[in-house]
């Protein structure tokens, strides 16, 4: 099987999330994707995650979530030997990403000005904060601070607990997205041309560009966004309910829907009531309505309430952990998740989460475990034609 980005390379510069959640998109399309990490320490994520003993051994789970099928190289940039390794891999790659401050990697001499000389088809890709322009340019940002600046936890929460931070980086994992969606676009264009390009993700705008029916509503239609906990400001009843055990989200947007949900729960005189018989009203009766249905709804769990409405063909689902997610029959027959056997140290397994989409005959798929630190560079400087000699100099001079 023949992946999409199969025989392209691509230069992963980057820590943490944002960056390497980018690098690992593209790697589960098949690219080469070579992981560039400062000697000694590598990235941050290595020291990141709930097991002390994986960040001890610089294996963080932080870092095992998004570096499958990459090959780690140590080289220290600041040297001039190391820059004259990094500009050879350059040469031969197709995309550098980097998510530094901006400036940082000019200073270095290994910015997109730099290696377009060198390689003129390069895809140099740079995610930060806020951007490589503008007066927060420089400001360092991590994903809660751009949470907060983008507007997200101002409508995240109900009226007790707004402002609330979304329960998982989003910002980061956005601004990986949005690169790599970038970085695929940038190689079709060019493709067509046999240029390069030079591309600019900033955390914020994605996070802004993310809100899409909140922000078109200020912008087209002038209302302000409320924080609405559980509830769903297009429509109602649509939202997360009680039953007699657990809780429910229910969807019931379209008309149908509502008549359907109220005859199934036996009580379809509210489908003509006057408070709830149109949208509009259903939306300014909301917390009635909830009401209603909630005590209809006590009469069973959420468990045997999920298939019976989706059988009337009403949106509905249980709200479950995390560990209960993974376990669904949903999520395993879909392989989901991928496990490598004793991928650290021959000791520990390693199970990463793999694409949110299929693709017929290029499924998205890594081959390896994520990588030690510094585990492939005699094998990548071999590729450039460096000696074991030469390669043994240049660990004892601390450019590897």
């Amino acid at each position: 099987m023949t992946q999409a980005l199969e025989g392209i390379r691509i230069l992963d510069v980057t820590n943490v999330l944002a960056g390497p959640f980018c690098g690992y998109q593209l790697a589960l399309m098949g690219a080469d994707v070579i992981k560039v990490e400062t000697p000694g320490t590598g990235d941050l994520a290595r020291q990141l995650g709930a097991d002390p003993a994986l960040n001890a051994e610089l294996m963080g789970a932080s870092f095992l979530a998004q570096n499958a099928g990459k090959r780690s190289v140590t080289l220290n940039l600041k040297s001039e030997a190391g820059k004259a390794i990094f500009h050879k891999l350059a040469a031969s790659a197709d995309v550098v990403i980097e998510n530094f401050r901006p400036g940082v990697m000019d200073r270095l001499g290994v910015g997109y000005d730099d290696l377009r000389e060198i390689n003129p088809r390069l895809v140099y890709c740079a995610i930060s904060g806020f951007g490589q322009t503008g007066p927060l340019k420089d400001a360092p940002a991590y994903d809660q601070i751009v949470q907060g600046m983008s507007g997200v936890m101002s409508v995240t929460g109900d009226e007790r607990s707004v402002p609330m931070r979304v329960g998982y980086p989003v910002a980061d994992t956005l601004g990986g997205v949005t690169a790599a969606f970038a970085i695929s676009a940038a190689l079709v264009r060019r493709a067509a041309t046999g240029v390069g390009t030079s591309i600019d993700v900033s955390m914020l705008d994605c996070m802004l560009a993310s809100m899409g029916w909140v922000i078109s509503n200020y912008l087209i239609a002038g209302q302000r966004p409320q924080p609405m906990g559980n509830e769903n400001f297009t429509a109602a009843p649509s939202g997360t309910f009680e039953t007699a055990d657990g809780l429910l989200n229910i969807a019931a947007n379209k008309q149908e829907q509502f008549v359907a949900l109220v005859a199934l729960l036996g009580i379809p005189e509210l489908a003509s009531d006057a408070r709830f018989a149109q949208r509009e009203a259903r939306k300014r009766n909301r917390a009635e309505l909830k009401t209603l249905i909630e005590a209809a709804l006590k009469t069973k769990s959420a468990t045997e309430w999920e298939p019976a409405l989706t059988r009337a063909g009403i949106p509905a689902g249980r709200v479950l952990d995390v560990a209960s997610a993974l376990a669904e029959p949903q999520v395993t027959q879909r392989r989901l998740v991928k496990s490598f056997r004793r991928a650290v140290k021959n000791e520990r397994d390693v199970s990463v989460v793999l694409s949110g989409f299929k693709m017929r005959e290029a499924e998205p798929d890594v081959a390896c475990a994520p990588p030690t630190l510094g585990e492939h560079t005699a094998q990548v400087l071999g590729e450039l034609g460096y000696t074991s000699l030469e390669i043994e100099q240049l660990k004892h001079q601390g450019a590897v």
